[in-house]
């Protein structure tokens, strides 16, 4: 009786590991056609909005037609920012934005341009600040490299570029663009976690399960076989008396 319990937990326990793998792999497939479904729909949008990579006939970016331009913004990635890009995600055979770093370069792009332009400040009356004065008329003030946060709001001539560069227009668009850049880093995690994960497991579990099951089978099938065999040895000791031979002494 012990050894019918133990093999049947043995099945049992067979069966949960299998039922486990085909739901591990059921969520997985989910999981894969959902976070493809999400790359195909950021891919349909990039596409919609005509975002495409520049790229001149050697196959360098370039930023307005210069592929000295383009290696700035890929050197502020890099080096400013430590932003490693994978460049085979770079690819002038595919000028379609549809990789994180071809995103994280569109992210970039917008950022350079406001870092390394210039603003036109009107003062409309002279203005003095800090003992230095700013007479009345039209400056025009490069950004020189400068965040939001490193100009002086006070200031006659920064204030003014302060609200012009880094615009509501420029923080939204810039915002859209790092927004669109995790939502496909989450939807290729998510695509990759599909199958690595719980495909992955839920059929190394499925399998394993599969096994134990046939073990837990097999071990049952023995006991049986042992079982009919010691009723055969049983059947086969004769259970009526042995005659008493005549002439025995009694």
């Amino acid at each position: 009786m012990a050894q019918i319990l133990r093999v049947n937990f043995i099945s049992m326990a067979g069966l949960v590991l299998l039922m486990g793998g085909i739901v591990g792999i059921g969520l997985g497939g989910y999981l894969y056609l959902t976070a493809t479904a999400g790359l195909d729909s950021l891919e349909t949008v990039y596409e919609t909005q005509g975002r495409y990579m520049p790229y001149d006939e050697d196959g360098n970016f370039t930023d307005r037609g210069s592929a000295e331009g383009g290696a700035a913004i890929l050197s502020l990635i890099e080096n400013d920012w430590n932003f490693k890009l994978n460049m085979a995600n770079l690819d002038p055979d595919d000028t379609l934005v549809n990789t994180p770093d071809e995103l994280m370069v569109q992210y970039v792009f917008s950022k350079y341009h406001t870092l390394h332009g210039t603003q036109t400040v009107v003062l409309a009356e002279d203005v003095e600040y800090q003992g230095v004065l700013y007479e009345a008329g039209s400056y025009d003030v490069p950004v020189d490299g400068r965040y939001f946060s490193d100009l002086n709001r006070s200031h006659p001539l920064e204030g003014p570029v302060r609200t012009q560069a880094w615009s509501p227009l420029a923080l939204s668009l810039t915002s859209t663009i790092l927004n669109g850049m995790n939502s496909d880093y989450m939807a290729g995690m998510a695509h990759f976690m599909s199958w690595s994960i719980f495909m992955g497991l839920g059929f190394m579990f499925a399998l394993a399960g599969t096994f134990v099951f046939a073990g837990g089978v097999q071990l049952n099938r023995r006991q049986e076989v042992e079982e009919e065999a010691i009723e055969r040895m049983a059947a086969a000791i004769p259970t009526t008396p042995l005659a008493v031979p005549s002439g025995a002494a009694e």
